[in-house]
């Protein structure tokens, strides 16, 4: 099956940023989306700003560090649309600051969302795959990871254990069922540097973000590009920036 016409694909962060554009993006383009976050209400109104434009979704409060959550978000798929073929995780937190700072919670937090929260995914996500003969992984990781940096060494360093841990899936998974999508955004107008803990450091994230930030709409039509090639084309990285960022 190529294109998105028809495809069901769920969706963890969708209730803004990447991820809310990706859900736009792709029901546009004919997919059934199944929307996850933590923020219900806004959730809601995308939902109905989809089925406004005679779209197809679903939504559930999801917040990925809970495995069970994510299993509900998979069986709301199988149960609404009788099938899941993608699912793009891309829910993700940043807090930023030099190791010696010991921020362990901070570090948990990141751990707990940006590496659990896709491998909850992914054994929520698996077995439904493997029983239909044909599945996808789209994963929203970071530039973070290529380009590494002070201050965000665990940030980083979660989002390429994500990248490493869908490279070993992908090669323990050369079948042809099975395909896996790393996407690499640079700076993006998103709400990501709004949760900076340091005034300082969130406030210079922010206006970077301002000043270099593409639109989440720039992702989407990427993570589009990668669902709609044929099964048996896979798109493993993609790295999408502002021409002007370093």
């Amino acid at each position: 099956m190529s294109g998105a016409d028809g495809k069901v694909v769920a969706i963890t962060g969708a209730s803004s940023g990447i991820g809310e554009a990706t859900a736009l993006e792709l029901a546009g383009r004919g997919a059934a989306v199944v929307l996850g976050a933590r923020r219900a209400d806004r959730l809601k109104a995308l939902a109905e700003q989809i089925h406004a434009s005679g779209g197809r979704a679903e939504v559930l409060p999801v917040d990925v560090t809970r495995r069970t959550d994510l299993e509900q978000l998979v069986a709301t798929a199988v149960d609404r649309f009788e099938r899941l073929d993608v699912l793009v995780s891309n829910a993700g937190i940043a807090r930023t600051g030099p190791v010696a700072e010991l921020d362990v919670d901070s570090w948990d937090a990141m751990i707990d969302v940006n590496l659990r929260g896709v491998l909850h995914g992914i054994a929520a996500a698996l077995p439904v795959f493997r029983r239909q003969g044909r599945g996808h992984f789209v994963t929203t990781v970071s530039t973070s990871g290529l380009k590494i940096v002070p201050g965000q060494a665990v940030y980083a360093g979660t989002k390429n254990a994500v990248r490493t841990l869908l490279e070993a899936l992908r090669q323990e998974s050369t079948d042809g069922a099975l395909r896996t999508t790393s996407v690499s955004p640079g700076y993006v107008r998103t709400e990501l540097a709004d949760y900076i803990d340091d005034p300082g450091t969130r406030e210079q994230t922010q206006h970077r973000m301002a000043a270099l930030g593409i639109s989440p709409d720039a992702v989407a039509r990427a993570i589009a590009f990668a669902i709609e090639q044929p099964d048996d084309v896979e798109i493993g990285d993609i790295t999408i920036r502002p021409t002007t960022q370093n």
